[in-house]
Parts: structure tokens; C-alpha cells; sequence
């Protein structure tokens, strides 16, 4: 039995979409509907799947979801939003999908199949990198970014810093595959690793700042705005 929870603060679309879930045949669901994020935490139910609107009155969908992960990490994430710039939702709180209002029947039971089918996001294919300290076996999820400082690429992971022997603009070819990109010509970001975009500067979910360049700017965003709308799934799964 599939669970999933609906979220909006809007009780026509919260009766819309609850009616449209009625009639996705392919897995067996129970589908709860809440007007606000508020009424959401108080049920303390666990989901499988939450359907969250983002703007809302009192919690909005992104604090709401901040405050759901922090117990809950494995329950999938689907935005649902009036926004098709996703790059302004880039929080820490990775979103398994977003959808635009109105909610299509075509794309919301898109998504379910997908989350069905795929699950949490994998970390991905374990890698062999040359580094000066020896050779690092690592899964791209733990990678923050690479940065390169006085003629050499350091590797940022979630737990150490490493310096390798390859060229910044070759990790960004070789990486690009595992949902990287480069904000600036000295950086190769990790996109599951980026929390915001404020100006230009793109903050990740370690508090780091890395530069974004001007010329680089569009490309960025749009890269990110395209790994979001995929829900942060890169080429490898």
C-alpha cells in the first residue's frame, strides 16, 4: 500500500488532486489530504510520498518539508508549484519532482510511477580517483565540489579534502554525467550538494559559498533547474 499525503492550503485543489489520485490503478494507495503544513506535522503520520504546494499560508511547503526530513529522510518529496524556474527551490531539502498547477492526471501519475520505480536517489557508481594521498574509491553523492587553487584540483568530500593530479575542466566533462557542473572556471559543483543561488553566489548544503561567474551564470541555473525538474536524478541511474 502506497501512502502518500496531499498538502495545500487551497481546498479545491487539495479536493482535485486527492479526486485524481483516486483513479491511479498501478499500485494500491491511500492518499490523506491536509490544508496546511501545519496540519500536516500535527497528524504525524509517516508517507511514503508528500504532494506539497509551496506557497502556503503559515508553513510553506519548503519549511514544512525542512521540518518532515529532519525525522524523516526516505519519504519522496513532489513540489507542486505555480513557478517553472525550479533553481529558486534549491534548498536543502531535495525534491524528488515538482509539478506545475494545475496539476495534470498525464504528469502526476509520471512522477508516481517514477518514485515508484526509483526510490531515494542512488549515491551512484563507486569511482576510482588518483589523488596525491593515494587512490580514492568514493560514490559521486559524496563529493561536494572541486575547486582549482594554485596550479592543482582539490576534492571537497563530506569528510575530508583531497588533492588530485587531474585538470579542473576535465572533471567537469568527466562529471558531468553524475549531475556536476561548473558555476565558475575554478569550480565543479556536486548540483545534489546546492542549497540556493543568491545573486551571484551559490550556497551548498555545507554552508560553503562558491563564486558564480557572470558568464556562467545562465548556464548554471539552467543546468540546475534541469537536474531539479528530473528530481536530482543524473544520467547513471
Amino acid at each position: 500500500m502506497l501512502k502518500i499525503a496531499v498538502c495545500d492550503d487551497d481546498e479545491k485543489v487539495l479536493g482535485r488532486t486527492l479526486a485524481l489520485l483516486k483513479h491511479y490503478t498501478k499500485v494500491p494507495l491511500q492518499a490523506d489530504g491536509y490544508l496546511s503544513g501545519e496540519a500536516l506535522l500535527a497528524a504525524g503520520k509517516a508517507y511514503d510520498i508528500l504532494l506539497l504546494d509551496i506557497d502556503m499560508g503559515g508553513l510553506d511547503g519548503i519549511e514544512t518539508a525542512r521540518r518532515i526530513r529532519a525525522v524523516d529522510k526516505e519519504v519522496k518529496l513532489i513540489y507542486i508549484t505555480n513557478y517553472s524556474d525550479y533553481t529558486i527551490f534549491a534548498f536543502a531539502v531535495h525534491a524528488f519532482a515538482y509539478l506545475l498547477k494545475p496539476v495534470k492526471k498525464e504528469e502526476l501519475f509520471a512522477q508516481l510511477d517514477e518514485a515508484c520505480l526509483y526510490g531515494l536517489p542512488n549515491p551512484g557508481p563507486r569511482l576510482e580517483i588518483s589523488a596525491k594521498e593515494g587512490i580514492v574509491h568514493i560514490v559521486p553523492a559524496d563529493i561536494l565540489y572541486f575547486e582549482y587553487l594554485e596550479r592543482q584540483v582539490l576534492m571537497y568530500t563530506t569528510d575530508r579534502l583531497w588533492h588530485l593530479k587531474q585538470r579542473i575542466t576535465q572533471l567537469a566533462q568527466e562529471f558531468q554525467q553524475y549531475g556536476f557542473a561548473m558555476p565558475h572556471k575554478s569550480f565543479v559543483v556536486n548540483l545534489y550538494a546546492v542549497q540556493r543561488i543568491h545573486g551571484y553566489e551559490v550556497t551548498l548544503t555545507n554552508g560553503t559559498i562558491i563564486p558564480l561567474s557572470q558568464k556562467r551564470s545562465a548556464q548554471f541555473r539552467r543546468e540546475l533547474n534541469e537536474y531539479l525538474a528530473e528530481g536530482g536524478r543524473a544520467a547513471w541511474i
